[in-house]
């Protein structure tokens, strides 16, 4: 894997994807004891099919992401695909959504009262809200593409840190620690 991903595309949630060569039930294991291991236990979470790598709390910054990898069975029976996206942190991106929902809400309700004042009539002042709406969510995707470029740092520091776990998952013996959901 190269950093390529992390490098060269500017877009909302970037993901890659990754074979991985053990059946599911297999892949978490090895990837619970990778992730509990010392090395891994503070930068990284599992529980059930989800693996969550987060920044160090020391170098948080209002905009740092976090690595989210969806363990799934692909189609070869023998192997896992691990789906890993980029996002904000929960607590950032609820924050975002709730925004762009309020925004299109807003401009939907202005677009309508608009339109009936306009057919009563009446000057059709609501309709003014329809562009501060739309420059609230393109301003919301710029700070997004702002706040991507200056987290580029700390995404290839989550990517390594995945990387790691994998190292560590192919050194884990297979019937060692064996843990349950």
């Amino acid at each position: 894997m190269t950093d390529e991903i992390v490098r060269n595309r500017l877009e909302m949630q970037p993901t890659f994807r990754v074979q991985l060569p053990w059946q599911m039930d297999e892949t978490k294991r090895r990837i619970r004891v990778a992730v509990r291991s010392q090395e891994m236990a503070p930068f990284a979470e599992t529980a059930g099919t989800v693996v969550d790598f987060k920044v160090d709390p020391s170098e948080r910054r209002f905009w740092s992401p976090h690595l989210s990898i969806q363990l799934n069975p692909s189609d070869s029976q023998k192997s896992t695909e691990a789906f890993c996206r980029f996002s904000p942190r929960p607590e950032i991106w609820t924050m975002v959504m709730a925004v762009y929902f309020m925004a299109a809400c807003t401009m939907f309700g202005a677009l309508i009262y608009g339109l009936v004042q306009w057919m009563m009539k009446d000057p059709p002042w609501a309709i003014a809200v329809v562009p501060v709406s739309l420059g609230v969510i393109t301003g919301l995707h710029l700070v997004s593409v702002v706040g991507q470029n200056w987290s580029r740092d700390q995404m290839v520091v989550l990517k390594h840190r995945w990387e790691r776990t994998l190292e560590l998952a192919k050194r884990s013996e297979p019937d060692s620690d064996h843990l349950t959901d």
